[in-house]
Formats: C-alpha cells, structure tokens, sequence
C-alpha cells in the first residue's frame, strides 16, 4: 500500500463534527479503495491561553482512528485575528517532527495539502525539509478570498512553485489559480464526491409535517419552502434570500448553517418583516440534510464567490433545483433550466430566478439525474490516480 499523509486543518471532531465533512469523506473513500494507508494531520490552533471556546480544542485526543483514517490533532500556537501571516509557519513547526516520525514509521509516498491557505504554504515548508512530493488542492475561498490578501498570495505562489502537482475542485477554479499565476499544466480538476444513497429525492407525503415536529417550525405543504445552505457570513448573500422574501408571498426559507452574521440576518429578517417566514436551523445532522433539501422547492445561495459547492450538487442530488450566482463552478453544474437558474447577485434577480422556477419545476427525478457523475466512489478514484502520477513522476 502507498501512504499519503494529507493536511487539512478543517476537518470534523468532537467540538465542530460539520466542519470539512467533505475531506473527511473523500480521504475516506480513498481508505475505503486499500490501495492507499490514509493518515490525517489536522493541526488545532490553540491560543496561548486556550480558554473558553478554545477549551474544548486543547481536550481533543491527539490520535484516532475515525473512518479508516488516522488522524492526528497535534496543536500549533494561534494568534487569534491577526496571526493569519504566521500560521502556516506555525503550522509547519508543530507539524515537521510528527511527520518525520510517521515517516520512520511508515514510509511516505506523498503529502497532500487539503486546501490551499494556510495548509499549502505549511505543507510546501515540510516537503521541502522532507524531500517528499506534494499535492495542493484549492477549493475556493482559499483562491478567491487569501488570493487577495497580499501575503497570502505570495505565500500560496511559493508553496504551488513546490508543489509535485495541484488540483482544483472545477474548471473555473483552475483559471483563477493560472490567472494568479501557478503553473497550469500542474493543475488537474478534481470535483467533489456524493453520497449517493444519503442525497437522493425523498418523496413522503409527511415529509414537511415530519420536519416540523423535527426541528420546531413550521414547514407548510401548500407554500414554497426555500433551503439555503451555507455558514451565516456575509459573502454566502443569505440577507439577499431573507430580502427575496417580500416578493415572493407565503414562502418560507430555512437557513442551515451557523456564523457570525446570525444576529444581522435575524435583525434584517424582522426588518423586512417577513420574521415569521424566516426559520433559523442552524447545524444540521447529516442524516437530516437529505430530507430538508428534499422538502425544499429551490435551494437559493447568492454566494460572492465559490469553488464547487457541495451544497449545489446535494441539493441537486435531493432533485432540488438551484438558485445561484454566476460564480465559481456554477455554470459547471447550472447547464440547464432543469438544474436551477443563475442569477446576478441582487434581490430582483434573486427574486425572477426563484419564481422562474417556482413557475415551471422540473421532475425530480430528472433534477437528480443531473448528478449521476457524482459519488465518493468516484472523487477516490480520481485522487488516487492524481497521487499514483506525482508519485511515478517524483
């Protein structure tokens, strides 16, 4: 067997379980093949008093086993707020001596940066004190947002210069990252995985009843029920979908997810009132995902800027259509009206996409066909592939 070691500083524990369940999933598709051992450095950022929200963090077992993968939680000094600069440097000091022992242990094949800042930067240091080939992936804030902060930007060309070999989860992420200048022959696209028996339409009768009782509001069958699923931050445009509302009588629209823009978005919802249609679900267990986006007629998201998001292709996969901006990879998924509409990123043309929609849906079960090239299965296989050729050409 080959050993990847990869590095993702989000990934799901006891204390966030929902962050970067999508590498826990790929990195375990790829355990799941046996082709390849699968080790995950998931560095925790301890400030250097690690109190209140931080505790927690510092309690984490510092080994696991989690879904055919180890992960180590080794912890690296956090500045909170202004330490972006140094933490990939952080990063790469706590981590260099666990990887040399890993390495001692069991051989390294290749080290793998899960995203593009600050694991790329931190990575590219341990490769080069290493001597190992590395793969860098970019999944968009890391291009779109640290892209424009000047030292991050000089720090990801850095680690991409190093790099073996990088990836990008669409076609338009790839541009964007040849644009800033990495080499685009290293770029290879490597789209997002699926559970595929997890998102798939649910068509039950008492679907909505059901998720009423569930979660503590009221989801009527005769109104359109608008998902939007993302973390409350600004750039994800929920304040756009609460404006929507107006326009649109009776719909409901539930936000999943949970950020730092709650109480904004709660203040504009009762300003625009339309309070009463606004649900707040926060965090959503995975095994309820499926069946919100299932109860829901569209999934809006008027993102500023995203790579692929997987919350397109489930929603997609639950024969929902999408709503969305004209960004990233949408118009990679977006082909057709069976699939949603893109929209420019303002309340009116928010507001046509949803009732475009609304006015002529589609068979679910044609909505759902749309992401038939999508499972777990098959982003293994491609990663797997991606890592045999720097490999081969280390």
């Amino acid at each position: 067997m080959k050993h990847v070691v990869a590095l993702s500083t989000l990934y799901p524990n006891a204390v966030n379980p929902r962050f970067g369940t999508f590498v826990a999933r790929s990195l375990e598709g790829l355990a799941r093949r046996g082709d390849w051992r699968v080790t995950l450095i998931n560095p925790i950022g301890l400030p250097p008093l690690a109190l209140g929200r931080y505790r927690p963090l510092a309690e984490l077992a510092p080994l696991a086993e989690e879904g055919g993968v180890t992960v180590h939680r080794p912890n690296f000094t956090l500045i909170p707020r202004i330490g972006a600069r140094r933490n990939a440097t952080a990063i790469a000091r706590a981590v260099l001596p666990l990887v040399r022992r890993i390495h001692a242990e069991t051989p390294i094949d290749i080290l793998d940066a899960q995203f593009f800042f600050p694991d790329g930067p931190a990575a590219a240091e341990i490769a080069g004190a290493t001597g190992l080939p590395l793969s860098i992936k970019a999944r968009g804030s890391d291009i779109s947002f640290w892209g424009e902060q000047g030292f991050a930007r000089n720090q990801m060309l850095s680690a991409a210069h190093t790099a073996t070999g990088l990836l990008a989860v669409s076609h338009d992420l790839a541009a964007q990252m040849a644009a800033m200048g990495m080499d685009a022959d290293k770029i290879t696209v490597h789209y997002t995985g699926l559970d595929r028996d997890r998102f798939r339409p649910f068509d039950h009768p008492q679907l909505r009843s059901q998720l009423s009782r569930e979660l503590g509001f009221v989801l009527p069958d005769n109104a359109p029920v608008l998902a939007c699923v993302g973390a409350l931050i600004e750039r994800k445009g929920q304040g756009i979908a609460i404006a929507a509302l107006s326009a649109i009588p009776d719909a409901r629209l539930v936000l999943i997810g949970k950020g730092e823009d709650a109480a904004r978005l709660r203040a504009l919802a009762i300003s625009e009132g339309v309070a009463d249609r606004v649900h707040f679900a926060g965090s959503v267990d995975h095994d309820l995902m499926p069946l919100l986006l299932s109860a829901a007629d569209v999934m809006v998201l008027p993102t500023v800027a995203e790579g692929l998001a997987n919350a397109w292709v489930e929603a997609l996969a639950c024969g929902t259509p999408v709503v969305t901006s004209n960004v990233g990879g949408a118009r990679e998924l977006i082909t057709c009206d069976t699939a949603g509409r893109l929209v420019e990123r303002s309340t009116e043309a928010v507001v046509a996409g949803i009732k475009a929609v609304l006015a002529n849906p589609a068979p679910r079960t044609e909505v759902a066909a749309l992401t038939e090239a999508f499972s777990w299965e098959a982003n293994a296989a491609a990663l797997a592939a991606h890592y045999e050729s720097l490999v081969d050409a280390a």
